[in-house]
């Protein structure tokens, strides 16, 4: 009798393993769940929106435990221009979501906040400006800006100057340049340069839930505190993104 109750226990156990082992290579490969931390891409999309991001799009990928490197295992296409990403903040080492706005070989200019890409002005009725404030250009030599922009300094160089006119500058083979559509609120491709496709992770599906953790977030703490939370908003789940 107990080598029959030891062997079911073996079996329910092994079965368990299995079942966990299905839910992490899903979850490392096809589908990862995201929470927006930040007004960024507001109104597209808003603190505490939880998203599905699908991972096999740009490439399967296997992440190392415990680390941000991930092992490239089958080729995916690049984002195009228009694209919501989600990618690991190579700054930061936290997953950011952006908008792809060029990709390699795209001149890219911002000028009085309107952007321009291969000398084409860019419709973007998703893109909010909440700062009436334009800052000015400044003066830079055109090769060296766009040396110090790949090499993530205009940031520190020109601080909020490059983030109502801007450029122009190429961008890079096996890179693309991001912003948020909150664009008085984002911390982007402007500032840090253009960002490797090998720090992408996926392209967002849809709303699966939404609340409002009624400020900012800069750990998943903050916007788990359920007794914060200012209100479910229902109307946008199953939003497709």
């Amino acid at each position: 009798m107990k080598k029959k109750t030891k062997t079911r226990i073996k079996r329910e156990i092994y079965s368990w393993i299995v079942v966990i082992a299905v839910v992490i290579v899903l979850r490392a490969v096809f589908v990862e769940a995201f929470v927006i931390p930040t007004g960024s891409m507001e109104k597209t999309l808003l603190i505490g929106d939880a998203l599905l991001v699908n991972r096999f799009i740009y490439g399967m990928k296997i992440p190392i435990p415990f680390s941000n490197t991930q092992i490239p295992l089958v080729p995916g296409r690049i984002p195009q221009k228009g694209d919501i990403v989600v990618f690991v903040s190579p700054f930061e080492l936290k997953d950011v979501v952006k908008r792809c706005c060029a990709v390699p070989g795209d001149t890219v200019v911002l000028v009085d906040k309107v952007l321009y890409v291969n000398g084409e002005r860019v419709r973007e009725p998703y893109v909010r400006h909440i700062d009436s404030r334009y800052y000015p250009r400044v003066p830079y030599d055109s090769s060296l800006y766009q040396k110090r922009w790949e090499q993530a300094e205009l940031g520190e160089i020109f601080g909020l100057n490059v983030r109502d006119n801007f450029g122009p500058v190429i961008v890079p083979d096996d890179h693309i340049f991001v912003m948020g559509d909150n664009r008085d609120n984002s911390l982007d491709s402007r500032y840090w340069g253009p960002l490797h496709t090998k720090y992408l992770k996926g392209k967002p599906l849809v709303i699966y839930f939404s609340f409002d953790p009624g400020k900012e977030a800069s750990t998943i703490f903050d916007l788990i505190r359920i007794w914060e939370w200012k209100a479910l908003r229902l109307s946008r789940i199953g939003k497709v993104v």
